[in-house]
């Protein structure tokens, strides 16, 4: 029977099919997995066992054979069933329904199954194929599956929805002197030949195929017990040093705090955790094989700062074997639920070992920023987004849905009360345990905790982007406040109200005075400041827990750095941040300098790197050529001093790689140039070896001359994976505009884009302010291919490849480039359109700001 006899055949069979019920509404065979078609599987498919098998040759040139039992029941056979697989039907070399042999039949991206092979009840279908590799992450010495969010279909034909769970059988053929881990516990393991052994695991409990995952490599490998259950831990890392314990010890804590959180024990057969060389992430929470960047575990003489990131990745991802995992979304627009969850629980793992304080001023740095950054911008989207094709998942994620939803999730437990809201999310994941839920699902339960109006509140911090502005007036008669009144208005967009709880901070010359604020209406009068003494200023969202642009006052700038070690200041360094790109209150070169002023004064770690990361912003972002060229050999003394000024190792190691950061003249040149070469830094500063690739990567950017400084840096590399790296990025830093012309040209092409941590790096470097007259004519051809990047790339790399390239441009040109893009293509994907606003939108500030 010939293809297109085949594929008539089955329309015929859809449009003539007996059905014992209402028949449903014939799904269109469309790319991707629409919602109308994860609805229909939904309510006709279940009981899904996934029997997988995957021969992984030695060598990464040759193809991945693989065989597939697939087990389900099927409510009606009206019409075809669609199974999703994004591969050419060559890769298909033997398709059995039902006991009955056929010939396999592709359309846009889908394994068409015809009726006359289904029935209701039991069905089974086996596959012989080629696995596709994109998804399989595959090196020369290694490889990782990573199927989120609609991925696993790259590889093997599927269900690919997070709501058709299932159990997954799996058995590996690797090169014997590899190691494995997956989600099940490995049951038994076989030589197959010389050289090769074959590994079967335990059946899954219930998955979505996103979470479906195992690697294999030449890898290391330690057992340590978790709480009760032995874990393994797969890395490539020559020298591990402490890491190891530390990394066993900080899960846990983690496990022990969530079991103790939620009231369920840890929900999984197993732990297993593998550090990847310049994984995608941070890290992905695979049941059983949790995946880790391993530069984000392996740590050496850390600052305290990734020590915290550290124990917030493990906390995170750990979290998620709770939200996400054992409780799933139902489609991809709630995923911001199990990132919300992750990085909210993370947060209390992180409050339980630094207590209140430290924990206020850090939730602060961490996610305040990121979120500001996003919903400022005119790309400004909202926690909870429609979806209607999982191909499009990947635009979901982004810096809202892992920051500004913290905050959201804070403010309304303190608008229930802790203990209410724990018991509602116990009760939530009790109710779903192993199967799928929605926000709504949630919030249903949540509002049976509380009095307050959780569907208002909702709509507006979950459902609606941006966030609102603040301002005060304040009246004063005989030094005493007689009447302070605050006011909201939403920075953009239609009139709408965020109720939230905050505090201000009154300031006086010997004292403060804090204030709660109930915000829930457009003006509120504090009683409590009437009577009080006319303070110096006042700080507001003091302590951490408000959301908004608050007012920033120049009479606050002569103490600054009065409170410096407490969240106060983090919150005034924010808000006058925040104020200036906003314009208001400050000049960027004025807040420059006075953030750099303050370098010597700010005494505690976390603090001080969000001082310095708003003094790599301003000075490359928002100061112009000319005013960086005369400024720079005087905030280059002014860094330098700080840094001996410092006690601190860990500050005066920040200070450095400030200082590294934005020098440009010929002095402070050769103060990097020596520490790098001599592999000795000042001040008793411990680097480690990344460091020292970073500076020569710098060093490279920096100095024309230096032209054997990375070829040096890599011949004293051990790693062979960081050699790797270090050879892919050199072009992207070359002196020669050709050879960096011809590494982005060879982005083009997906394999090109790969290895996404590199790419992105490379991108940074070859767009940097010092190489930006030659880098333009990278920019309409970086924005042409973003949709190419978006449907072959993982989720982050659209925006983290848009950011990489426009994150420093200043210029009138380069917002040309944009603005004239976006004009040309009125009906450009609206979520990509937002991804360019958001990553461009300090460049469209720039244009007012700077004179």
């Amino acid at each position: 029977m010939s293809m297109k006899i085949f594929y008539k055949s089955l329309i015929c069979l859809l449009a003539a099919a007996p059905s014992a019920f209402a028949q449903p509404k014939p799904v269109p065979v469309t790319t991707g997995v629409s919602l109308e078609l994860a609805t229909y599987r939904y309510a006709v498919i279940g009981d899904i066992t996934y029997t997988l098998h995957f021969h992984i040759p030695n060598e990464k040139a040759t193809t991945i054979p693989a065989k597939e039992q697939l087990e389900f029941t099927l409510k009606e056979t009206t019409q075809p069933l669609q199974l999703d697989f994004k591969q050419p039907v060559g890769n298909i070399t033997k398709l059995v329904v039902n006991s009955v042999a056929t010939q396999a039949v592709m359309s846009n991206e889908h394994l068409l199954i015809p009726t006359t092979l289904l029935k209701s009840g039991k069905n089974t279908i086996e596959l012989e194929f080629t696995a596709g590799e994109g998804s399989l992450n595959r090196n020369a010495e290694f490889l990782y599956a990573l199927f989120v969010p609609d991925r696993a279909r790259f590889v093997f034909p599927c269900f690919d929805q997070p709501d058709l769970k299932a159990v997954f059988q799996l058995s590996l053929e690797v090169p014997s002197d590899w190691k494995v881990l997956a989600n099940g516990w490995m049951k038994d393991s076989l030589p197959t030949s010389s050289s090769y052994t074959s590994y079967r695991f335990a059946p899954t409990e219930k998955l979505p195929t996103y979470l479906f995952s195992f690697t294999t490599g030449k890898y290391s490998m330690e057992q340590q017990d978790v709480n009760g259950k032995p874990a393994t831990f797969l890395y490539r890392e020559k020298d591990p040093g402490t890491n190891i314990d530390s990394i066993f010890r900080l899960h846990r804590e983690a496990v022990k705090f969530l079991e103790q959180w939620t009231g369920i024990p840890y929900p999984f057969q197993k732990m297993g955790f593998a550090a990847i060389p310049d994984f995608q992430f941070g890290g992905m929470e695979h049941p059983g094989e949790v995946q880790y960047k391993a530069s984000a575990l392996f740590l050496q003489n850390p600052t305290k700062d990734q020590l915290l990131a550290r124990t917030n990745l493990i906390s995170h991802e750990t979290a998620h074997m709770w939200f996400g995992d054992l409780v799933t979304m139902k489609w991809f627009n709630d995923v911001w639920m199990k990132e919300v969850f992750a990085n909210f629980m993370a947060d209390k793992v992180a409050e339980d070992i630094l207590g209140s304080q430290q924990f206020n001023m850090r939730f602060l740095q961490d996610h305040y920023p990121r979120a500001y950054n996003v919903d400022r911008t005119a790309g400004a989207n909202p926690i909870r987004q429609q979806l209607e094709n999982l191909q499009d998942a990947g635009t979901m994620y982004g810096d809202i849905i892992y920051h500004k939803a913290p905050v959201m999730m804070r403010q309304i437990e303190l608008l229930m009360g802790k203990d209410n809201f724990r018991k509602g999310v116990q009760e939530y994941l009790h109710t779903y345990a192993y199967g799928n839920a929605s926000w709504n699902d949630m919030i249903t339960i949540l509002a049976k905790y509380t009095k307050a109006d959780l569907h208002k509140w909702n709509s507006v911090w979950v459902n609606q982007p941006g966030r609102p502005v603040f301002d005060y007036q304040m009246t004063t008669a005989n030094g005493k406040i007689k009447q302070l009144t605050i006011t909201q208005h939403p920075e953009s967009g239609e009139k709408r109200l965020w109720p939230q709880v905050f505090d201000i901070a009154l300031v006086y010359p010997g004292s403060v005075k804090e204030l709660r604020v109930n915000m829930n209406d457009y003006s509120t009068a504090i009683k409590a400041a009437t009577g009080k003494e006319q303070p110096d200023y006042i700080l507001f969202n003091s302590s951490g827990l408000g959301y908004g642009l608050f007012p920033s006052d120049t009479a606050a700038t002569k103490s600054f750095f009065r409170h410096t070690g407490s969240v106060w200041s983090s919150s005034a360094y924010l808000n006058a941040y925040e104020n200036t790109l906003a314009g208001r209150t400050y000049k960027p070169a004025e807040l420059l300098r006075i953030f750099v002023t303050g370098l010597s004064q700010e005494k505690e770690e976390t603090n001080l790197k969000l001082l310095t990361n708003y003094i790599s912003t301003l000075y490359w972002e928002f100061t112009t050529p000319e005013e960086r060229s005369r400024y720079a050999p005087e905030m280059e003394n002014q860094i330098w001093t700080a840094m001996q000024q410092q006690t601190l190792t860990n500050n005066k190691k920040l200070l450095l790689k400030a200082y590294q950061d934005v020098y440009t003249t010929r002095e402070a040149g050769k103060r990097i140039y020596d520490i790098w070469e001599q592999q000795k830094a000042p001040m008793d500063i411990k680097l480690s070896e990344e460091d020292y690739i970073s500076m020569a990567l710098t060093i490279a950017l920096k100095s024309d001359t230096a032209t054997n400084v990375l070829a040096a840096q890599r011949d004293r590399l051990k790693d062979n994976d960081k050699k790797d790296r270090l050879n892919f990025l050199m072009p992207a830093l070359s002196a020669k505009e050709s050879d960096r012309d011809q590494f982005f040209a060879a982005l083009h092409d997906k394999k090109g884009r790969a290895k996404e941590s590199w790419v992105v790096t490379g991108l940074f470097y070859l767009n940097h302010p010092l190489r930006q007259a030659t880098a333009m004519k990278y920019l309409p051809e970086s924005l042409q291919w973003l949709e190419d990047i978006q449907r072959t790339g993982d989720i982050f790399f659209p925006a983290n490849w848009l950011n990489a390239v426009f994150g420093y441009y200043q210029s009138p040109a380069a917002w040309k480039v944009v603005s004239g893009f976006l004009d040309a293509h009125p009906d450009y994907n609206p979520k990509l359109k937002n991804k360019i606003l958001q990553a461009t939108d300090n460049l469209h500030r720039a244009q007012r700001l700077l004179p």
